[in-house]
């Protein structure tokens, strides 16, 4: 199949409905968003109204417990005071995704993207929605490792999402879904006369 045929194929492949009136690639990446963006919140309240009275819950004895932080940091509150410029990295972010989102060919990808972008959703609502303020507000962290970090599940999320991202990246899956163009490989000898 000529060169063009195969993108002419893929672009097809991407227009094609998933969610009325969205390609099929992106309805795909906001579904593990989606996923991720209404477990953590749902996590959040649970941990606000269970955990709010400075209560601790072990899970795994001397690894994790669950107790009630508000973070305006970054990982580990690292640069508390600047909760507004992590409301507008995060912003970037998430609308770095979506528009990238547009070019998706692979799966993969499209899974890869979706799971941080649901956490760093999340995340921005926090970070808009919640006290002192809109774009001050503190992020609800819950799951302690042992003291060495407070997090939750957009932590989680935007972790294991990133670790997927770098394993595609490895393997050399591309992100459009148009494999690199190589030799063609070596023919078989032919075995018949054998």
């Amino acid at each position: 199949m000529p060169a063009g045929a195969d993108e002419q194929a893929l672009t097809e492949a991407r227009r094609k409905p998933g969610l009325p009136g969205l390609p099929k690639l992106y309805a795909l990446m906001l579904t593990p968003a989606a996923v991720v963006l209404a477990v953590d919140q749902a996590t959040k309240l649970w941990a606000t109204s269970t955990l709010s009275d400075g209560r601790h819950i072990t899970v795994i004895p001397e690894f994790i417990q669950l107790r009630l932080v508000y973070n305006p940091g970054a990982a580990f509150s690292i640069g508390s005071g600047a909760t507004w410029v992590f409301a507008l990295i995060t912003a970037a972010a998430v609308v770095g995704i979506l528009y990238a989102g547009r070019r998706l060919g692979s799966r993969a990808w499209a899974v890869g993207l979706g799971i941080p972008l649901g956490g760093a959703t999340s995340h921005l609502l926090d970070r808009l929605l919640r006290e002192p303020g809109f774009a001050r507000g503190h992020v609800v962290d819950f799951i302690d490792y042992n003291g060495f970090f407070v997090g939750n599940v957009a932590d989680i999320a935007l972790t294991g999402g990133a670790a997927l991202l770098m394993l595609l990246s490895l393997r050399d899956i591309p992100f459009t879904g148009t494999p690199a163009r190589t030799e063609d490989p070596a023919p078989l000898p032919d075995r018949s006369e054998a």
